[in-house]
């Protein structure tokens, strides 16, 4: 027999506050400025948590519809300064989803491999299947943050001296656009989100991997000189979010100062996202509810047949 629907009370409503203010769709202007990474929407850790834990089940009900349905897929792409709190996001977010229907992808410094092809190629290879939910820790996103603030990085592409001009930002810019439309007109739901940590937080962060052993690992020097280009990144993250934000693949600037609210907001602009999509279990073919009456009939008869179930009583006329 089929699997029922639940209908469970939808939680977009109930979320909209912490998610709505923190969308940039393109419809208005944006400042980055604008964006207070100490943002806690009027919550308390705890009640955050309760908004979280809630978040999180109504996730895994939707993704096992997503998974069973079949039609839409969802690319959730998290993009941050180092330790603005990606990893742990996606971690406590992500819990409990069905592995068979997510996966998370981390992109690192591109192989010369991954050199030799354009720079959406390495992503591309990676996108969600209809069905699935994909997460990009990091993205192709880099290539207008890190390459555009190392432009040394960019001789590496060797790309055709000739095409690599003065607009060259805004060409990229233009790549990402018309390959986020195009995943969008074929299914793939885009949730973008930038974690909007301050420096001073990112310092302390800092200072509590090196004072813990089991974090140490987290930590490299490079990590010291990439601060020193703070202003650099923010400035190519003003620039990515003004030119790549559009209502079918929306960027968050989720304040994550504190953890506890950047999931809340995270997890509730994916449950808004996925509850939009009017996601059901698909109703048996045409025909199938034959099948399954015979095969039940079948397994009940075997089961009557070994004595591990009581015979059907008989009703008078049948």
């Amino acid at each position: 027999m089929a699997k029922k629907d639940s209908v469970p009370q939808p939680l977009a409503k109930q979320v909209k506050q912490y998610v709505d203010p923190f969308r940039v769709d393109g419809s208005r202007e944006f400042h980055l400025k604008s964006h207070k990474p100490g943002e806690r929407g009027g919550l308390d850790k705890d009640a955050a948590h309760k908004i979280v834990d809630r978040n999180r089940g109504r996730i895994r009900e939707l993704q096992e519809k997503l998974y069973a349905q079949d039609r839409w897929s969802l690319l959730l792409i998290f993009q941050g300064m180092d330790a603005a709190g990606k990893d742990s996001a996606i971690e406590n977010i992500m819990s409990g989803i069905n592995p068979q229907g997510c996966e998370v992808y981390s992109f690192k410094q591109p192989s010369t491999k991954e050199l030799d092809h354009d720079f959406l190629w390495r992503s591309t290879i990676c996108l969600p299947e209809r069905g699935r939910i994909g997460i990009f820790n990091r993205s192709y996103y880099e290539e207008m943050l890190v390459v555009r603030v190392h432009p040394d990085v960019l001789t590496k592409e060797r790309i055709p001296a000739q095409l690599v001009t003065r607009n060259i930002w805004r060409e990229r810019f233009e790549d990402v656009a018309a390959f986020e439309k195009y995943l969008a007109r074929n299914g793939t739901v885009i949730l973008k989100f930038f974690l909007n940590v301050s420096k001073e937080e990112q310092r302390k962060r800092f200072l509590d991997r090196l004072e813990q052993p089991a974090k140490n690992w987290k930590f490299s020097l490079g990590d010291v000189a990439e601060r020193a280009l703070w202003d650099k990144y923010h400035a190519a993250y003003q620039d990515v979010v003004r030119n790549t934000s559009a209502k079918h693949a929306p960027w968050f600037v989720v304040p994550a100062d504190h953890k506890w609210f950047a999931r809340t907001v995270i997890s509730s602009a994916i449950v808004t996202a996925m509850e939009s999509l009017d996601l059901k279990f698909p109703d048996p073919e045409k025909g199938k509810g034959d099948e399954l009456k015979k095969a039940r009939d079948a397994l009940e008869k075997e089961g009557r047949e070994a004595g591990g179930m009581p015979k059907k009583k008989k009703v008078d006329g049948a």
